[in-house]
C-alpha cells in the first residue's frame, strides 16, 4: 500500500466511482475461489493433522500419545521444511518473529510457502496457520487477475491482494469479523485514511463475507473440518468486579513481557537460523519435539499440549481448567514458551494462535488470587498475549471478545482493559528498550 498524502485525501491514482465498482466487482469475484482454496488448504491440514496425532497412534493400538510421538513426526517435519525454506523460492515465507505481512505474494512463492507450513504445522510446530493463509489468499487472487493485470495500476493490485488476503482468514478466528478487522486496521496504521482507507476496507468486507459463506457451505458439502480458535460456552459472571479490573493490570504487564521475551528468544533463534536455514529449521522442529516429550515426561500429561499451535487445547482449558494442576500449567506455560520462540525463528507459520493459548493458560493460573474470576482472569490473559503480539489493539479486542461469545458483554471492560495495557505495555515500554538495544547492537565500536 502507498503512502498517504500530507491532507489525508485519495489520490489520483486510487478507483472512484465506476473505478471502485469494478474494483469491488473483482473482489467478489475473487472471494469464492480463494475461499475454495483457502478451505481445501485449512481441510489439509486438519486432516494431517488427526491423522498424525489421533489415526495412526490409534491403529498402532496406542491407548495415548505416547511421550516419544513428537520426537520422529518433528524431525521428517523438519526436514521437509527446511527444504521448502532453502531450496524453492520465497523461503517458504516471511519468517513468524517478524509478525504478519499483507501485500502482494509473487506466485512462484507459493509452493515453497505452502509446503514449508504443511511440513510443520500438522506434526508439531507451535504456529497456527494465519501467515500462510494470508500468503495464499494474496498471491492466488494476483495470479485470478492476470486476465486484467494490463488495465490494472499497482494500487488496485494492492487492494485485491489484501481483499483475497481477507477472504482467506474469514473462518481461522471463528468469525469473518475479525480478518476484516484485521485487514482495516492494518491498513489504517500503514497510513491510509478516508478515501484511500474505504478502498481498501470495502473489498475487504466484501471478500471476507464471501469467504465465511463458502467455509459454511463447503464444510456442510465435504463434512470436512477446518482449523479456527474456539470457545465452548462459558460460566462467566454478570459484570467484573472490581478485583477483576485490579488484577487484570498486574496480569496484562507480566503477560505483555513474557510473550515478548519469547518473541525475543524467537529473533535470537532467528538470527543464527538465517544463516543455514535448512540446519535451523531441522534443529528447531527437534527442539520443540523435546520441549513436547519432556512435558510429557514430567507431568505425565500428553505431548500435544505442548506440540501445535494450542487451539485444540483452548477449549478443554476454559471448559475444565480445574484439569491442570499449578504445577502442570506451569511446566506447560514454560515448555510451550520455549518451543513457540524456538518455532518462531525458525519454521514456518503464523504467531496468534500459540499466543492466545499462553495467555489463557496464565490467567488460569492466576484465577485462584483473591477475588479474581476464572472467566475474567482467561480474557485478560488471551487479550493482553494477543495485543503485544499484535501491533493491532482493535482487532485483538474484536478476536478476544468475539471468542468469548454470550459472555463477550460482561467481560468487554476485562478484555479492554487488558488490550491497553499489554498494548501499552510492548509498544510504549519493551519496544523503545528493545530498539535502543539493536541500534547500540549496530553501532560501530
Amino acid at each position: 500500500m502507498t503512502d498517504p498524502t500530507e491532507d489525508g485525501t485519495r489520490p489520483a491514482t486510487m478507483p472512484a466511482g465506476r473505478g471502485l465498482l469494478r474494483l469491488l466487482g473483482l473482489s467478489a469475484a475473487l472471494g469464492v475461489p480463494v475461499s475454495l482454496a483457502s478451505f481445501a488448504f485449512l481441510a489439509l491440514l486438519h486432516e494431517a493433522t488427526g491423522l498424525v496425532w489421533e489415526d495412526l497412534p490409534s491403529a498402532w493400538g496406542l491407548a495415548e500419545v505416547p511421550w516419544w510421538w513428537p520426537l520422529p513426526w518433528l524431525a521428517v517435519g523438519g526436514v521437509v521444511a527446511g527444504l521448502a525454506i532453502r531450496a524453492l523460492p520465497g523461503h517458504g515465507g516471511h519468517v513468524p518473529v517478524d509478525g504478519l505481512s499483507l501485500g502482494p505474494v509473487p506466485a512462484s512463492y507459493l509452493p515453497g510457502i505452502l509446503l514449508a507450513a504443511l511440513a510443520g504445522l500438522p506434526v508439531g510446530a507451535v504456529l497456527g496457520p494465519e501467515a500462510p493463509l494470508l500468503a495464499l489468499g494474496a498471491g492466488l487472487a494476483l495470479v485470478l487477475v492476470r486476465p486484467w493485470d494490463a488495465s490494472l495500476d499497482d494500487p488496485a493490485r494492492q487492494v485485491l491482494a489484501v481483499a483475497g488476503s481477507a477472504a482467506a482468514l474469514s473462518a481461522i478466528f471463528g468469525s469473518p469479523l475479525v480478518g476484516a478487522v484485521f485487514v482495516v486496521e492494518a491498513a489504517a496504521i500503514s497510513g491510509l485514511a478516508g478515501a484511500r482507507l474505504t478502498t481498501v476496507v470495502l473489498p475487504a468486507l466484501l471478500t471476507a463475507g464471501i469467504g465465511a459463506l463458502v467455509f459454511t457451505g463447503m464444510g456442510i458439502w465435504t463434512g470436512l473440518g477446518i482449523a479456527s480458535l474456539a470457545l465452548p460456552e462459558l460460566d462467566a459472571p454478570v459484570r467484573p468486579d472490581l478485583a477483576d479490573l485490579l488484577w487484570t493490570v498486574p496480569l496484562a504487564v507480566v503477560v505483555a513481557v513474557g510473550v515478548r521475551l519469547v518473541h525475543r528468544l524467537g529473533a535470537a533463534v532467528a538470527r543464527r537460523a538465517s544463516a543455514r536455514p535448512f540446519a535451523g529449521a531441522v534443529a528447531g522442529a527437534l527442539a520443540v519435539a523435546v520441549c513436547a516429550s519432556g512435558y510429557a515426561l514430567v507431568t505425565g500429561r500428553s505431548p500435544m499440549e505442548v506440540a501445535l499451535s494450542g487451539q485444540e487445547l483452548l477449549g478443554p482449558l476454559a471448559s475444565d481448567p480445574t484439569a491442570w494442576g499449578a504445577g502442570a500449567l506451569v511446566a506447560l506455560l514454560a515448555f510451550k514458551a520455549v518451543a513457540y520462540g524456538v518455532s518462531l525463528g525458525t519454521l514456518r507459520g503464523g504467531p496468534i494462535f500459540p499466543a492466545v493459548l499462553l495467555g489463557a493458560a496464565a490467567g488460569v493460573l492466576v484465577a485462584p488470587l483473591p477475588g479474581y474470576g476464572m472467566v475474567p482472569a482467561l480474557a485478560a490473559g488471551m487479550a493482553a498475549a494477543t495485543a503485544a503480539t499484535l501491533p493491532f489493539p482493535v482487532s485483538s479486542a474484536v478476536l478476544v471478545v468475539l471468542l468469548l461469545g454470550s459472555s463477550a458483554p460482561a467481560m468487554a471492560p476485562t478484555v479492554l482493559l487488558a488490550v491497553v495495557v499489554g498494548y501499552v505495555t510492548e509498544q510504549y515500554l519493551l519496544r523503545p528498550r528493545r530498539e535502543a538495544r539493536a541500534a547500540r547492537e549496530r553501532r560501530p565500536a
